[in-house]
Parts: structure tokens; C-alpha cells; sequence
């Protein structure tokens, strides 16, 4: 995939937080939020406590490029910490979803799929923040492809004051009625605050595939514009 354009801007600061340095076995995260902040505050001290985790294990983050929301709250707190913060989105979006200056690196994208498709080949786990219809879109598509077997990488769901509660619900529902299998239901995991989440995410195990023999998904060119080369990205 080509990137229609990158813009780099000025680095952060030290670490911050004064917890120390905590090891990590992933190199950079992509967390899923709203380009809103939400009606709580516990919301926003949610995305500040999760980049500053980022930033003491030495954490990349990787994020949707917007400057507005929880984006910005996730994205500013990296980056004053001293991480690096890749942010990608698309050109249609960039007067929408940024204002100000933007930190880090931006790269620009043509379009919704190459966004989710270049986050996910820059990263090694996945977070969903709270978030609106768009955060579930790209959480429920990692999760998909966890299923079908594109990518082995943890995704984890930070449930700020029980957000995603009924989202929970409805995945045992689902599980209770056949559509989705007992074993697939430990597809992601999750935690209602940032250090326990990362935490399970470190100590994550692919969830093994019930039957060995069933073949795994290939992306068609034709239906959803992603080549073989970057399905093989996105599940490195």
C-alpha cells in the first residue's frame, strides 16, 4: 500500500509519570478511541493513564491521527511522555478530526480501509478505548480477523466504568446461541483500567483454532482493495 503523505512534527519530552520503567514485549499499540471526549471525566483520565503505561514500558502508540477527543488525550500524553506516536488518516478526514498541531508522525491515507489496514500492520496489539460507532468498526474488525486467523495479535478492551458492559453481554449472548464458539469468546481480553489491561496483553496466548484443518481467510484484491503483501504485514 502507498501512502499518499506523511508530515513529521517535533519530539516529545522525557518520560513521564515517576513510576519507572516497565518491560514490554510489544514495540508499539494501536488503541481505538473516540474524536470525542465523552460526558465523563473518568473517560479522559482513562486515556491519559493508558498513554502514560505506553510510555513507562517503552511503547510506541499508534492511534487514528486525530487531535480532537480521546485521540488527543491518548496521543498528547504519549508524546509528552518521550514516546513516539505514529497517527494515520485519511485526507477526507484531516480537517474534520485534527486541529492545532498535530504530534508525532502523521501519515495520510486515501481512504477508511487503508487507515485500518496501515494501523494494523505498524502494530502488535490492539486497545479499544470508549468510542462511538467508529471505534467499534475497527475493534470488531481485529477481532474478525484474530477469528479468521489473519493476525495472532492481542486485542484488549479497556472498560472505563463498565462502558462496554452491554457490548460484553452481548457477546456471551452470542456465544450462548451458537454464532460465536466458547473458545472465541477469549479472543480478546479486557480490564476496567489501563495497567490491568496491559498487563493481560502481555501475558496473552493466541487462542488456539478448534479445527487445525479449516482453511484460513485470503483477502481478495477485488473485495476489499488489500493484496497479499499487506495481509502478510498485518499478521507479522
Amino acid at each position: 500500500m502507498e501512502l499518499e503523505g506523511a508530515v513529521q512534527s517535533g519530539g516529545g519530552g522525557g518520560v513521564g509519570g515517576g513510576e519507572g520503567t516497565r518491560s514490554s514485549r510489544f514495540k508499539r499499540v494501536c488503541v481505538f478511541c473516540g474524536s470525542s471526549s465523552g460526558k465523563r471525566s473518568s473517560y479522559r483520565d482513562a486515556a491519559v493513564e493508558l498513554g502514560r503505561e505506553l510510555v513507562a514500558r517503552k511503547v510506541d502508540l499508534v492511534y487514528g491521527g486525530g487531535s480532537l477527543g480521546l485521540m488527543g488525550e491518548v496521543s498528547e500524553a504519549v508524546h509528552k511522555g518521550g514516546g513516539h506516536v505514529i497517527g494515520v488518516i485519511p485526507t477526507t478526514l484531516m480537517g474534520k478530526e485534527i486541529t492545532g498541531e498535530t504530534v508525532g508522525e502523521v501519515r495520510a491515507v486515501a481512504g477508511m480501509h487503508q487507515r485500518k489496514a496501515e494501523m494494523a500492520r505498524n502494530s502488535d496489539a490492539f486497545i479499544a478505548l470508549p468510542g462511538g460507532y467508529g471505534t467499534l468498526d475497527e475493534l470488531l474488525e481485529v477481532i474478525a480477523w484474530a477469528q479468521l486467523g489473519i493476525h495472532s495479535k492481542p486485542v484488549g478492551l479497556l472498560n472505563v466504568d463498565g462502558y462496554y458492559d452491554f457490548l460484553l453481554a452481548f457477546i456471551d449472548k452470542a456465544v450462548d446461541d451458537g454464532f460465536i464458539k466458547p473458545a472465541q469468546r477469549h479472543i480478546f481480553v479486557s480490564a476496567p483500567d489501563a495497567r490491568g489491561l496491559v498487563h493481560k496483553l502481555e501475558e496473552y496466548e493466541a487462542v488456539a483454532d478448534e479445527d487445525p484443518s479449516t482453511p484460513k481467510l485470503r483477502w481478495e484484491i477485488e473485495q476489499v482493495g488489500y493484496n497479499a503483501t499487506l495481509q502478510a504485514e498485518i499478521a507479522r
